[in-house]
């Protein structure tokens, strides 16, 4: 979408990346995470984890945007989601911390 005008602060505000982590033990292979994915991350693994299921693989990891639906909609919390900006932010304060 193009705007006419741009935010004021638009420089200081960054798109929000995720780091999918997935515990391939821990998936029975419902594919919830592939199928409620808006940005179709994850695929289905031609590999078999310990219970006999395929589980979940990251196809493009630069695609994540922090959305945490496939770690919301898994029964199993077999898959989770690292904010990847979290190195990027500058450290807190000591006021901060006690909050």
């Amino acid at each position: 979408m193009k705007y006419w005008r741009k935010p004021l602060d638009m420089e200081q505000n960054r798109d929000s990346l995720g780091r999918v982590v997935i515990i391939e033990d821990r998936c029975k292979g419902c594919q919830f995470c592939i199928t409620f994915c808006p940005r179709g991350v994850l695929r289905l693994s031609e590999k078999f984890n310990k219970k006999g299921y395929h589980y979940p693989e990251v196809i493009d990891a630069s695609k994540c945007v922090n959305c945490t639906f496939c770690q919301v909609i898994c029964p199993d919390f077999a898959i989770y989601v690292v904010d990847d900006n979290e190195d990027q932010q500058p450290p807190m304060t000591a006021s901060e911390k006690e909050i």
